[in-house]
């Protein structure tokens, strides 16, 4: 059978209809009770797992070691090699096996669920098997229930050898790094060691692992003394980042399970393991990268009101900037900090880092930050003008130093996108701009005025430079000649800012949508180029890298594709693409989290493309978070002008909705009721005072002065706004009524014009591509 008559018998119906578009899956997305009590939130999250699913199930201690599984048989071809706990990149052992009496159990018979704080497997109809990783600890249990006899436990991993028993713990070594592991049952009593596997009465184990042998049996004694209180303090850790921050409730049962898992999972990557940062991914990137931390930072942090976690993750990253004036990286972050190394060769997480203090700033209304960061912000600045800046103001950099960042064997970049990619003369726009804003701040108005000025220098030259008549889209980059490179990538969504022609934002918004945008996300190239690889993984074909952003899915840019479409009044459209990561969160790949990559087409027979990379990655995470606050709710605050934007778009799907967001220091709690007339209501702190800005479309903007503790309802229908400020006992503060733009409604109409009978990318027949079938010389 064809390949492309498969896609036209599945893309085109679905094309029409969010529904269709749903990754398949051999079980139903789970359902929760409605309106589950906040003490009850993490039970209403389970999520049963058929083995014919087999899904990848990761938890981390939010410090420097994470326990990597799969639900049933661990038997990724990349992953496997995680299995088990890895502590600062080192894989300690490598999993376990269980035993009741000399039977071992066959965890692909299991019934298996999982919850955001363990994994539970049941061993036929009594036995069950129970999953921690605790916290702020390299601290595993295992809990057995439902035997009295003997059961054992045999820890998996070349090197991993007895060293010795004491007093009812056997000392194990680690197969990379120089720990111990100590192995210990749940309550204190004598242990049997054969071999590898330790046997002890039946209520299950502890595993510790330390520098020294004495401090993993001091971890293994705390489990057996305090197991209970540590088990708690990591459940009332999940339970307060759901009640409070990150709390939602829709009458759509999928969508408030897909937010709660992707708050926890991407939670699970906010670790301290060189200060307060991000992990990148799982299972390899178990470090922190600049481009990644930044890009991540508002989804995982800002929007779930972390606010000091965001700051201490600033001042830890300022520690490793490069401030060696001498230095060609002068003023840079690193790429990469890890326990063994720092690299400083990527250009982008330095713009994003500035950036993100920016974004700390408004969300926290922390000016402190700003005075103590500004000499890191001045390096970041000056260093670049030293090294990196042409004659046009442009910020140059090497081939690899983008996000799309592979090399061959040679180091040879597949990708080539030096000198001057558009994604970067964006994000050096923003930085310029932001350090301009935070130089006025301080009255350095030197700075504030060569910084705001060569800002204004790239965005004349960009419009020139980045645009020919004979494109309707943007110059992917500028390469060594100053000639533009007009590959069709997603690299441009992120440069719109720069481009004032309404008129091209949205064609380049409608063609990236059409070509790059599937159903399942969004290609790194489009399908129309020759170089196109329509699979990820195909070893018989190429080597991976070679795929990596030569077509391959990548999930971090569905936020930008979902924002631009948002931005256009196209909410619709937008909502397909959220609804479908958010079933794949629920149904796929890693339970509750969005992994690196995709195939940008399924294989023959299949309806959804295999998922690649990372089976969890922060930034895919984040930006799901990042849309659904900022863009859907629309909830985007500016605490440095004492201002905070409303400016919901939420989709047809949802009818009813309650959920809570932090700015400042305060919680506010907000509803929605879908309706002829849809109301919005919004209760705010006792702490909060601020201008808020009311953008409904079509409507003119008005504003409101919020004061402590008063309930802002904004009443919507075709016809009017109704805002009505109230105080805590129902007084009435302030009411606006407001009709409708004529100017927005023009230019919503002209946006729904344009875009109409829009739709998502539709795989080519695969022959086609000349990396699957190379034309015959």
């Amino acid at each position: 059978m064809m390949f492309s008559s498969l896609c036209r018998r599945w893309l085109l119906p679905v094309l029409l209809t969010a529904a269709a578009c749903s990754p398949p899956r051999s079980a139903t997305v789970p359902a929760m009770p409605p309106r589950a009590p906040a003490a009850d939130l993490l039970e209403t999250m389970r999520i049963t797992v058929p083995a014919a699913d087999n899904r990848a199930v990761s938890f981390t201690n939010k410090a420097a070691a994470y326990y990597f599984t799969q639900t049933h048989a661990t038997d990724h071809p990349e992953w496997a090699w995680f299995e088990g706990l890895n502590v600062a990149k080192n894989r300690v052992f490598g999993g376990y096996d269980l035993f009741v009496g000399e039977q071992k159990l066959d965890n692909r018979q299991a019934q298996v669920a999982v919850w955001p704080q363990k994994l539970v497997r049941r061993h036929g109809p009594a036995l069950t098997e129970e999953l921690w990783l605790l916290d702020d600890k390299n601290l595993l249990e295992i809990a057995l229930t439902g035997t009295d006899g003997p059961v054992g436990l045999a820890l998996k991993g070349e090197k991993v050898t007895l060293l010795r028993t004491a007093a009812g713990v056997a000392y194990f070594s680690a197969r990379e790094g120089d720990y111990r592991i100590a192995v210990a049952p749940r309550r204190p009593g004598p242990i049997m060691v054969q071999g590898p596997r330790v046997t002890a009465a039946g209520e299950g184990f502890y595993v510790g692992v330390g520098t020294t042998e004495a401090a993993a049996e001091a971890l293994v004694r705390e489990g057996q003394t305090q197991g209970a209180a540590l088990r708690q303090t990591r459940t009332a850790r999940l339970h307060q980042l759901l009640r409070t921050n990150t709390y939602v409730q829709a009458d759509d049962d999928s969508l408030t399970l897909a937010l709660r898992w992707l708050a926890t999972t991407t939670d699970q990557l906010v670790t301290r393991q060189q200060g307060d940062g991000i992990y990148a991914g799982l299972p390899w990137f178990n470090e922190y990268w600049g481009r990644d931390e930044f890009i991540s930072l508002p989804g995982a942090v800002l929007v779930t009101g972390e606010f000091a976690t965001a700051r201490r993750m600033l001042l830890a990253f300022a520690q490793y900037q490069q401030l060696d004036p001498s230095s060609r990286f002068y003023g840079r972050v690193p790429n990469i900090v890890n326990p063994t190394s720092i690299d400083y060769h990527t250009t982008d997480g330095t713009p994003r880092f500035v950036i993100g203090l920016q974004d700390y700033v408004r969300y926290s209304g922390d000016t402190t930050l700003i005075r103590q960061l500004y000499p890191n912000v001045r390096a970041s600045i000056e260093g670049a003008l030293r090294y990196w800046v042409d004659a046009q103001g442009y910020l140059l950099h090497e081939d690899n130093e983008t996000w799309m960042d592979a090399r061959d064997a040679h180091h040879v970049a597949y990708t080539p996108r030096g000198t001057r990619a558009n994604d970067i003369q964006a994000l050096w726009y923003e930085q310029l701009q932001a350090g301009a804003a935070f130089a006025a701040y301080l009255h350095d108005a030197d700075a504030a005025t060569r910084w705001a000025a060569l800002a204004a220098r790239v965005k004349s030259h960009f419009a020139r430079d980045f645009r020919t008549l004979q494109h309707a889209y943007l110059a992917d980059r500028l390469d060594h000649q100053d000639r533009p490179d007009f590959t069709f990538r997603p690299n441009q969504l992120y440069a719109l800012d720069l481009v004032d022609d309404a008129e091209f934002r949205r064609q380049v918004v409608r063609q990236s949508w059409q070509e790059l945008v599937y159903p399942w996300g969004v290609a790194s190239l489009s399908a129309h180029d020759p170089r196109f690889h329509p699979y990820h993984l195909a070893p018989e074909l190429y080597h991976k890298d070679a795929a990596y952003h030569q077509g391959t899915i990548w999930l971090w840019n569905n936020g930008v594709a979902m924002q631009r479409m948002l931005e256009a009044g196209q909410t619709e459209t937008a909502y397909q693409l959220f609804a479908n990561m958010n079933r794949q969160a629920l149904t796929r790949g890693v339970v509750g989290g969005l992994g690196e990559n995709m195939d940008a087409y399924p294989r023959p027979g299949q309806r959804w493309p295999k998922l690649t990379g990372t089976y969890l990655q922060a930034w895919s995470n984040a930006e799901q978070l990042r849309v659904w606050y900022q863009y859907f709710l629309g909830i985007r605050p500016d605490l440095t002008r004492s201002e905070l934007t409303l400016a919901p778009r939420l989709p047809a799907a949802i009818a009813q909705l309650n959920y809570h967001f932090k700015i400042g220091e305060g919680l506010v709690t907000a509803s929605y009721q879908r309706g002829p007339a849809a109301t919005h209501t919004y209760r705010f702190p006792a702490t909060f005072t601020a201008r808020v800005v009311v953008d409904v479309a079509p409507f003119a903007p008005a504003t409101v002065a919020v004061v402590p503790g008063s309930v802002l309802e904004l009443t919507v229908t075709e016809a009017r706004l109704s805002c009505r400020l109230r105080d805590e006992q129902g007084r009435t503060l302030d009411r606006q009524v407001v009709t409708p733009s004529s100017a927005r409604v023009a230019l919503q109409q002209q946006n729904d014009a344009f875009f109409a009978g829009t739709h998502f990318a539709m795989p080519l027949d695969v022959q086609q591509h000349p990396v699957i079938n190379p034309p015959k010389k």
